[in-house]
């Protein structure tokens, strides 16, 4: 594994969903007592797996975010045996857009942000990924989405689009994400150095496995962060 140095990228490019926030707490915490007014029992776990099913098929419809997580909802009813109402598909976008940050993404940003420019690439929505960032206190100098660029991540033609725009004056990036199937592997492929953010190697993920290989993993953000500290 080579040596990690800030001096050698201007920008730090990240996910959002998954990396910075907590969206599979938000997922499992709306869902669960969703379910529960239905008589329907299933473990968290299962709510993850099914997500991480059904949303790549969902964005390959297309669509807004908004769109695709309104069908996520409905594919849970018909799996689960039960028709969601509008405001319960309505709390579930919401619910997702106002997921947390993890306990170490507002520490970890503000000291990656003395040595780096801090960017986003999102699958989502305009809307939706300003009511998220209203939670963490960080300046961006770039957000791209989804709805932007005009298709979903794993995509690679969005991924070229997202990092040429914030590559302009030969900034040097480093792509940094939680999901192996959204980012590095994509990131990878696009010849950028990546680092992958192994928040769910301990449980289900509402993301789906792929073989991979960034070249740098931390099991947080913060010892990610604590890197450029010593």
């Amino acid at each position: 594994m080579p040596d990690l140095r800030a001096d050698d990228y201007d920008v730090l490019s990240f996910d959002c969903y998954g990396t910075l926030v907590d969206w599979e707490t938000a997922i499992i915490q709306y869902l669960q007592p969703v379910l529960l007014s239905h008589d329907v029992h299933v473990f968290d776990g299962t709510i993850l797996e099914f997500y991480a099913e059904w949303e790549p098929l969902e964005q390959d419809a297309g669509g807004t975010y908004r769109d695709v997580l309104s069908r996520v909802m409905t594919r849970y009813g018909a799996r689960l045996g039960f028709t969601p109402t509008a405001k319960e598909t309505e709390g579930f976008v919401n619910a997702i857009a106002s997921s947390n940050p993890f306990e170490d993404t507002t520490d970890a940003l503000t000291k990656l942000a003395q040595h780096f420019s801090l960017a986003i690439i999102s699958n989502t929505d305009e809307d939706l990924i300003q009511q998220t960032l209203q939670s963490i206190p960080t300046e961006f100098s770039t957000v791209l989405t989804a709805q932007e660029l005009g298709a979903y991540k794993p995509n690679r033609e969005m991924m070229r689009s997202a990092f040429d725009q914030i590559r302009q004056r030969g900034k040097r990036i480093l792509h940094v994400a939680q999901s192996k199937y959204h980012d590095i592997l994509p990131a990878s492929e696009l010849g950028l150095n990546t680092v992958w953010i192994n928040r769910s190697s301990e449980h289900a993920s509402a993301v789906q496995g792929v073989n991979a290989n960034p070249v740098w993993e931390f099991e947080s953000l913060a010892d990610f962060a604590e890197t450029f500290e010593r």
